[in-house]
């Protein structure tokens, strides 16, 4: 592990080295020491290029202008200790709890704007403020099925949000695939420590989206609508819809009828009750947003409108995002 790290000055600038307290290993990272003391520079080497050809091949990869490249991990794993995690755990609820009332407000009695918390203009004039979304209620009042909450660490190594999302995120798929190529690459590393799951997102997911749909439905469908093959982030829908064990659809795939949004199967038509959407506002649907797009389903806002079908997340929850008016 010396050797490994020879010559290395720490990070650039003030910036928070997550590894190094000068020339000691912070505390996290100690229990690392004997695992990788026992590897030489050449073997990591071999492991890294074997954990990248691996992520080729599973078609693990991400889209730069047309390019498909294997997602960059690097092979050392940032540890974050129990207490410091369980911290930024509740942060990040309560911080979604907030973007959840803050769209609950703006959609429906607007006291933000009659207390003067935030003038009506600033989310007025907001490229993601919907109007065809004012007046819905989610079932159980869920508008952030799935948030996309992004940190980073200060100069002092405090934990800060980057950004929010809470449109469409996306990245959960990387998460779930680097865990378990990293497990593999450094498994002395794994054994030695107790590392929270995260192979059980995708029926947690499910549960969330089964608990989101309209009233009155005990069995519902569930979908994944995606956009298509040529989206950057396809890998993890299809990945997604795989694990829950539901249907991957486009929106060539649906239509509405009646005010219910029906899949086409090989048996008929069955009605789809929660949509975990991967394709934006502005595409779901032609009647109401972009006319010429043909990716989502003519109708689908007037069922939602209707409580016949949950779109997850909302549509205009941009609005939450925005970053002229996130709330703070």
């Amino acid at each position: 592990m010396n050797a490994m790290f020879e010559g290395y000055t720490g990070s650039a600038g003030s910036a928070y080295d997550e590894m190094f307290d000068g020339d000691e290993l912070r505390p996290p990272y100690q229990r690392m020491r004997s695992s990788l003391h026992e590897l030489s520079v050449p073997e990591l080497a071999g492991r890294v290029e074997a954990l990248q050809a691996g992520y080729l091949d599973q078609g693990v990869t991400f889209d730069i202008g047309g390019e498909e490249r294997a997602f960059p991990l690097d092979i050392l794993p940032r540890v974050i200790e129990m207490e410091t995690w369980s911290t930024i755990e509740r942060g990040v609820q309560q911080r979604v709890r907030a973007l959840e009332a803050f769209l609950a407000d703006v959609y429906d009695a607007g006291n933000c704007f009659l207390d003067g918390v935030i003038p009506r203009e600033v989310v007025a004039t907001s490229s993601h403020y919907h109007r065809q979304a004012a007046g819905v209620r989610p079932p159980n009042g869920v508008r952030v099925h799935v948030s996309g909450i992004d940190l980073i660490r200060d100069n002092d190594g405090e934990f800060r949000v980057l950004e929010d999302n809470v449109r469409v995120p996306s990245g959960v798929s990387y998460v779930m695939t680097n865990r378990r190529a990293i497990s593999s690459a450094l498994p002395e590393t794994f054994a030695e420590h107790r590392i929270r799951p995260v192979a059980g997102y995708p029926q947690r997911l499910l549960h969330a989206l089964r608990a989101a749909a309209p009233a009155g439905v005990t069995d519902p469908t569930v979908v994944v609508l995606t956009p298509g093959v040529y989206n950057g982030a396809y890998f993890e829908h299809a990945l997604l819809a795989r694990t829950m064990g539901v249907e991957l659809v486009e929106g060539r795939d649906l239509e509405c009828r009646r005010g219910r949004i029906m899949m086409r199967t090989t048996s008929g038509l069955e009605q789809v009750h929660v949509i975990y959407r991967r394709v934006d506002d502005e595409f779901l649907d032609p009647v109401h947003f972009r006319g010429d797009s043909m990716l989502g389903c003519p109708g689908l806002i007037d069922a939602a409108r209707a409580g016949n079908v949950t779109l997850a997340n909302a549509v205009g929850n941009g609005v939450a995002d925005d970053k002229s008016s996130t709330p703070t």
